[in-house]
């Protein structure tokens, strides 16, 4: 029974990041049109281009890794899923949790970038090549302060377990923002590279790469990409929403309405951190390389620094 559980719970988690990842991207892409004063395509616009991308076929190949970048994106994308709790303590979606799953899922993060580089890199086109460039540089940039502020977190609570950080935040009510706000300002701003929204969106950078890294992927190949991309999406925020908002689930009603519930209270979080990187990149011009990476490693690295000093001297555990 408990198995049967935990592979409807892994199906279940799969759908919903899918749908709410595709979801969260037509509606920035409905928020930017009205915000430049056009109509825009419908939020549920990314499910058709979808659609529309499986049904064709492609006639160009570019070796084993043109094959195998866009099943490696989406392999990463959920087996990272699988290790991040969706909700807390929910009867579906508790997954695959285990001591030191922070860790794993720092390391497995990157593999998504990693994938797309090397199919990228055996396409011969100059335009994903640059991307690619560009992208392992500012993730180089962003990576530092990410995992500095999660050092942080571990050195302040004596785990590496995501579900001990929510378990704390659910038994006291306090949020891991309030216990060590350096730390979440520190991922805030690195997330703003993660997300790649501008001022950093020179991986892709619309009207000047040709889409970069993906330039010569198309049909069933881009598709793939896409949910892979909507997928990563999904755990970017639930990532955040557990680590630093006490996570979702917390109700005092059981079985499907506390399912309910919980989905509800997910679907806020993220919704409202989802919007940061979102307005942030509609007021904001495209950064150059470099100065996306001089900005993480100014304020960002520097307030991951002082996020170590603050839980060396206000240890919770």
């Amino acid at each position: 029974m408990i198995l049967t559980i935990k592979i409807l719970g892994a199906l279940l988690t799969a759908i919903l990041a899918f749908t709410v990842g595709m979801f969260y991207g037509g509606l920035r892409r409905k928020i930017t049109a009205r915000v430049q004063n056009r109509v825009g395509p419908p939020v549920y616009q990314n499910f058709l281009d979808l659609m529309k991308l499986q049904a064709k076929e492609t006639n160009i190949a570019h070796g084993f890794m043109g094959h195998m970048a866009p099943m490696w994106i989406i392999i990463a994308a959920m087996t990272v899923l699988m290790f991040i709790p969706v909700l807390h303590n929910g009867l579906w979606f508790d997954n695959l949790t285990f001591k030191g799953d922070l860790i794993f899922i720092l390391y497995m993060m990157v593999f998504g970038s990693l994938g797309m580089a090397l199919g990228a890199g055996q396409s011969g086109n100059p335009n994903s090549a640059i991307g690619v460039t560009r992208g392992l540089a500012m993730m180089v940039g962003y990576e530092i302060p990410f995992v500095l502020s999660l050092v942080a977190i571990m050195i302040q609570f004596h785990t590496t377990s995501l579900q001990d950080l929510m378990q704390y935040q659910q038994e006291t009510g306090r949020w891991i923002i309030m216990e060590n706000p350096f730390a979440f300002l520190a991922a805030l701003l690195s997330s703003l590279g993660m997300f790649r929204y501008s001022p950093f969106d020179i991986v892709g950078a619309p009207a000047e790469l040709a889409s970069g890294p993906v330039s010569e992927f198309g049909g069933k190949y881009l598709g793939t990409m896409m949910s892979g991309g909507a997928v990563f999406a999904f755990i970017k925020l639930v990532l955040f929403v557990d680590i630093f908002l006490g996570g979702a689930g917390n109700t005092e009603l059981e079985g499907i309405l506390g399912t309910l519930a919980g989905l509800g209270e997910l679907l806020l979080k993220t919704f409202l951190f989802y919007m940061i990187p979102v307005f942030i990149g509609l007021v904001s011009p495209r950064f150059r390389t470099e100065q996306a990476i001089r900005f993480f490693w100014k304020w960002p690295t520097f307030l991951g620094i002082l996020a170590i000093v603050w839980a060396l001297y206000h240890p919770i555990r």
